[in-house]
């Protein structure tokens, strides 16, 4: 026997009902679908946190191999292969606000610092770790770039999706005035 858990997101204000084979689904705050975290809110904080603590258990489970005597080149596409990937999947559809880019830029320089066995006590700024890793912030741009490319790919297709961003939905919007 199969146990099928079906879980509904809604609004606070707009309690939805939805009944399957009789069965009415539970309406919850959060949920992961497809790999990414659904809120009630629509904001992709929780999902982006739960992305670099996933990015962060992964650096951490290959913690010997980033930060061996091994060249610093061939490291860093190591991090950006294993560690980077695991971040910033699904990255293109997220709405960043400014604590999300604080999130994810402090998450790019703890992987830089730990890369380099830099302690927090150490006191080392951000810019000279940088140096050290000959790297730039590029986190954000690499969103940008995503988005860019996942936009291109919607706009190339004939679909709904490119409808909407386009705004060229057809239809009528009714307007009811009361005549005094």
């Amino acid at each position: 026997m199969q146990v099928l858990s079906l879980h509904c997101v809604t609004l606070e204000l707009n309690k939805l009902c939805i009944k399957l084979d009789q069965k009415q689904l539970e309406n919850v705050k959060c949920f992961k679908y497809l790999g990414s975290m659904l809120t009630e809110d629509g904001m992709c904080t929780c999902e982006i946190k739960s992305r670099i603590a996933m990015a962060k258990a992964a650096f951490n489970k290959k913690k010997n191999l980033f930060t061996s005597k091994f060249n610093l080149n061939l490291r860093k596409r190591l991090v950006n292969c294993c560690v980077w990937s695991r971040a910033l999947y699904g990255a293109e559809t997220w709405t960043l606000r400014a604590t999300d880019q604080k999130h994810l830029e402090s998450f790019e320089m703890w992987c830089w610092r730990r890369m380099e066995k830099i302690s927090w006590t150490d006191h080392v700024k951000n810019g000279e770790v940088l140096l050290r890793v000959n790297e730039q912030r590029n986190i954000l741009q690499e969103i940008i770039k995503r988005k860019a490319n996942w936009i291109g790919h919607i706009l190339r297709r004939n679909c709904l999706l490119k409808q909407v961003i386009e705004g060229k939905i057809k239809g009528q919007i009714e307007v009811t005035r009361k005549k005094a």
